[in-house]
């Protein structure tokens, strides 16, 4: 195979526009003139069976000996069965990642691999799926707790031992279920790395068993019936404003969330046929559901009717059924219900606004006798039923007005001091329209 076949740089430079390409031999040419008035070097060459083409620059920038030198290099990786252009893919990818690690070190930002990196990808994807008040704390935890110890550090070096240091720092602030949260947190961006094609393993998978238990918590509530009367006689008694009070009457009957009951709106309440319609966005539900989910409908018993006609007459010509006292457009405050109680003497370790939940679901199944799933649906929890959603939503209907009627009966007897319970059989639930019974104007009392 003959080589070195251009004699000099002279002959490169006396070449004239049109004139061929130059060949030097073993596959190494020029090209006259292919950029402007640069010439260009290529070398020809077989791999595999296949005919490829890689390019060596342009002269004269890169002289003839230069050249060479390429050519050289690339007829030695054949050799040794390599492919030169799977080497210059491969440089190029190197440089281009210096350059990209060389940017993101100037504008502060995590290298590329690192657990950071990959963690910030891993939120942008799954952020859309999360309301904001979640997504908010999710982000908040990796970037105060995470990120400071492991973030810089590339997935590949962190060790079981090296994220189990980092929980236990964590731990030791004396936060049980945010370093278990902190934890599936990380297992979850390591399993988004393994999905991308890193070749990884989990290490947070086997940690759980060395991290000590979080303290179950549930909000104060009042259980026992005795307890329950005295509180029910305190908010008869209540002084505050009317629509205080009858968020306070309320709360013990209907079962719904805080933050549920304060945003009600009237358009939302059919007093005739003792309905409420929670819309799915209000609901403890994930972003999807709230989107597109069926609101939550809520039996009203004969004595919650009974409060609500009495308020619609203060607060009817508003949109909120339970308007703040400053901002007639806005829903109380999620506070207040909770002031309220700890103005009455009720301690937050005695009892909560969201308590009422517990002490309903335990008196309705343990001194009425309701099935437990009854009780579920009406708390808006979800309820396994072989027979599906629909028979949750008809069958259970009809029993759920039955059971709330029960309670409310129930709730009136303790107040007043009876001890009987009944329970009121309601007829089959059929549809209705929304309608309100009340339409005149709201009388005038007091706030």
């Amino acid at each position: 195979m003959a080589l070195e076949m251009i004699k000099s740089d002279r002959t490169i430079k006396a070449l004239k526009p049109g004139a061929g390409r130059l060949s030097d031999g073993g596959g190494l040419y020029l090209l006259p003139f292919v950029n402007g008035g640069s010439h260009g070097w290529r070398f020809d060459y077989t791999y595999q069976g296949k005919r490829k083409t890689l390019s060596l620059g342009v002269y004269p920038q890169v002289g003839l000996a230069q050249a060479r030198q390429k050519a050289t290099v690339a007829r030695s990786m054949l050799a040794a069965g390599q492919d030169p252009s799977d080497d210059r893919r491969h440089q190029r990818a190197v440089i281009a990642e210096r350059h990209e690690a060389g940017r993101r070190q100037e504008a502060g930002e995590a290298p590329l691999g690192s657990f950071e990196e990959v963690a910030r990808r891993w939120f942008h994807v799954r952020q859309d799926q999360w309301m904001q008040s979640y997504s908010s704390k999710v982000i908040a935890r990796l970037q105060n707790d995470v990120f400071p110890l492991i973030g810089s550090q590339l997935l590949s070096d962190i060790t079981p031992k090296i994220l189990l240091e980092m929980l236990r720092r964590v731990e030791a602030r004396g936060v049980r279920e945010t370093t278990h949260r902190v934890l599936e947190t990380c297992s979850n961006v390591f399993r988004f790395a393994i999905a991308e094609g890193h070749d990884l393993t989990d290490p947070g998978r086997d940690l759980k068993g060395a991290l000590k238990k979080p303290q179950c918590k549930h909000f104060a509530a009042i259980t026992k019936p005795q307890e329950l009367a005295r509180l029910l006689g305190a908010i008869e008694a209540y002084q505050g404003s009317y629509v205080v009070r009858a968020a306070l009457k309320l709360s013990p009957m209907l079962l719904v969330r805080p933050g549920e009951l304060r945003k009600a709106q009237w358009c939302e309440l059919d007093l005739d046929n003792g309905l409420w319609y929670v819309p799915s966005a209000r609901l403890k539900r994930t972003k999807l559901e709230k989107e597109v989910g069926e609101p939550h409908f809520v039996p009203l018993s004969t004595q919650a009717v009974q409060v609500l006609e009495e308020l619609f007459l203060l607060t009817g010509h508003l949109a909120l059924v339970f308007p703040g006292e400053r901002h007639r457009d806005r829903p109380m405050s999620e506070n207040t219900v909770n002031a309220a109680l700890r103005a009455m003497g009720y301690a937050k370790d005695e009892m909560t606004a969201h308590g009422f939940r517990a002490t309903a679901r335990t008196l309705i199944v343990e001194t009425l006798g309701f099935d437990e799933a009854v009780a579920e649906m009406q708390l808006a929890h979800a309820v396994k039923d072989a027979n599906g959603t629909a028979y949750n939503r008809a069958e259970f209907l009809a029993k759920r007005q039955e059971m709330m009627q029960a309670w409310s009966d129930y709730l009136e007897d303790l107040r007043l001091g009876r001890s009987k319970i009944k329970h009121s059989v309601l007829p089959e639930f059929k549809p209705v329209t929304l309608r309100l019974r009340n339409t005149h104007a709201a009388s005038a009392l007091p706030l």
